[in-house]
C-alpha cells in the first residue's frame, strides 16, 4: 500500500513542518550519525543539538538538512531563510529526550551536511579580530579537552586551527557541546597528516611547541628560580635549553648501529618570554602521547622554540586544553603589544 500522505502543518510564512507519527523511526536513525565516526563520514552528516549551536552554525552557512523540534517557538528564534530549505519534523519532547545528549535537553536536534570550513562564512567580529597565530593539534584524543582547546583558540583570536590524524574527530556531539560554536567561528582543518601540515601554514611561519611536561626542564626551572629569589629576578641568560627527549619516541640503535628515530634539538624558553615571530603556530600535545617526532621536526624545521610552562616540582604536567590557553592567549598578548609598538612608532618616527 501506498505510504499516508504527510500532514503538514504551518508554522509562518513559507515554514511548514510535517507531525511525525508514532513509531517514526527517524530520530533514533540520526542519532545513530552522531554516535559514530564511520557513519558521519560514510553519509557526510553531522547532529548539532540545542539553539546556540544550531544557530551559529545557521549564521555561518552550514546546510540543514533536517530540524528535529518539539515546540513551534523553536523556528522563532532561528534564522528563516535556512529553515525554509530544511526539513521541518515536530516531534515529542519526550522522544528528544530519550536521544538527547544533554543534561537539559532543549527540544532541538538538526542534521546537517558535514561543514567544510572553506565555504563556511566566519562571524566578522571574529575576522577582525583574527591575529597571525595559528594552532596545531598533536594526538588530542580527549573530545572535552579537544572542544575546550577549539574554545580557547576562538577565544584567542587564532587565524586557524589544524587537527592531525592522531587526534579525535572535532565532529564527534562531545567536542562540538564542549566548543560552543568554536567550530563556526574559525577554520578547523581536521585529518591532516603531517605531511600536508606545511601547505595548511602561512609561508615563513614559526612553528613552537608548548611543553608542559618535561622533567628535566622543571628541574632546571626550579634551581633558575632559586638562585633568583636571592637576586631579585631571573637573569636573562638563564634560560633552560634543554634537549628535547619526548618518551614516545627515544633515539634507539638497531642491530646495524644505525639510528632509527632522531628526534631534533630545540632551544627551550618560558613560554612568557617572547616567542611571537609572525606568523607563528603553536603544537600542543595530547596528554597520552605527548608531542610527535613530527611536531618537533616541523618546528626545528622553522627555528621555532618550546615553549616551556613552569610547573611546582611533584604535579604532574598540566591539561593540554589549560596549556593551549596558556600559551595561546601569552601569544595574544605578545602579538597585541608588538602591533601597539609599530602602531605608535609610526605615529611617531624617531628622527635620527
Amino acid at each position: 500500500p501506498p505510504p499516508p500522505a504527510v500532514e503538514r502543518s504551518w508554522a509562518g510564512p513559507g515554514l511548514w513542518y510535517e507531525k511525525a507519527a508514532a513509531g517514526d523511526r527517524r530520530l533514533g536513525k540520526v542519532v545513530t550519525i552522531a554516535k559514530s565516526k564511520k557513519f558521519r563520514d560514510h553519509h557526510g552528516k553531522v547532529l548539532l543539538e540545542g539553539h546556540r549551536l544550531i544557530k551559529d552554525a545557521l549564521e555561518a552557512g552550514a546546510v540543514l538538512q533536517t530540524l528535529f523540534f518539539s515546540t513551534v517557538g523553536h523556528l522563532k528564534e532561528l534564522p528563516e531563510a535556512q529553515l525554509k530549505r530544511a526539513n521541518l519534523v515536530k516531534v515529542k519532547f519526550e522522544d528528544i529526550k530519550s536521544w538527547s545528549d544533554l543534561v537539559t535537553p532543549q527540544g532541538l536536534i538538526g542534521i546537517f551536511s558535514k561543514p567544510d570550513h572553506a565555504k563556511l562564512s566566519y562571524p566578522a567580529a571574529q575576522l577582525t579580530s583574527s591575529l597571525p597565530l595559528l594552532l596545531i593539534c598533536d594526538n588530542i584524543r580527549d573530545p572535552g579537552n579537544l572542544g575546550t582547546i577549539l574554545r580557547s583558540a576562538a577565544g584567542a583570536g587564532c587565524e586557524k586551527v589544524l587537527l592531525t590524524k592522531g587526534c579525535v574527530d572535532p565532529w564527534e556531539p562531545k567536542v562540538l557541546r564542549a566548543g560552543m560554536g568554536a567550530h563556526f567561528r574559525l577554520p578547523i582543518v581536521a585529518n591532516l597528516d603531517w605531511e600536508s601540515v606545511p601547505s595548511n601554514l602561512p609561508a615563513s611561519v614559526q612553528v613552537c611547541v608548548a611543553d608542559n611536561k618535561d622533567p628535566d626542564a622543571q628541574a632546571e626551572t626550579v634551581s633558575v628560580l632559586r638562585r633568583a629569589r636571592g637576586a631579585g629576578s631571573a637573569p636573562s641568560n638563564l634560560k633552560p635549553h634543554v634537549k628535547s627527549k619526548p618518551k614516545a619516541a627515544p633515539e634507539r640503535e638497531d642491530e646495524e648501529g644505525v639510528t632509527s628515530v632522531s628526534i631534533p634539538e630545540l632551544a627551550g624558553q618560558y613560554y612568557y618570554e617572547n616567542w611571537t615571530q609572525t606568523p607563528v603556530a603553536v603544537v600542543i600535545g595530547g596528554e597520552t602521547h605527548g608531542l610527535s617526532p613530527d611536531a618537533l621536526h616541523l618546528a626545528a624545521s622553522t627555528g621555532g622554540k618550546r615553549l616551556i610552562i613552569p610547573v611546582v616540582p611533584g604535579v604532574d604536567s598540566l591539561n593540554s586544553a589549560i596549556a593551549a590557553g596558556i600559551v595561546l592567549f601569552e601569544g595574544k598578548r605578545q602579538l597585541l603589544r608588538r602591533h601597539k609598538q609599530e602602531d605608535e612608532r609610526q605615529k611617531f618616527p624617531i628622527v635620527g
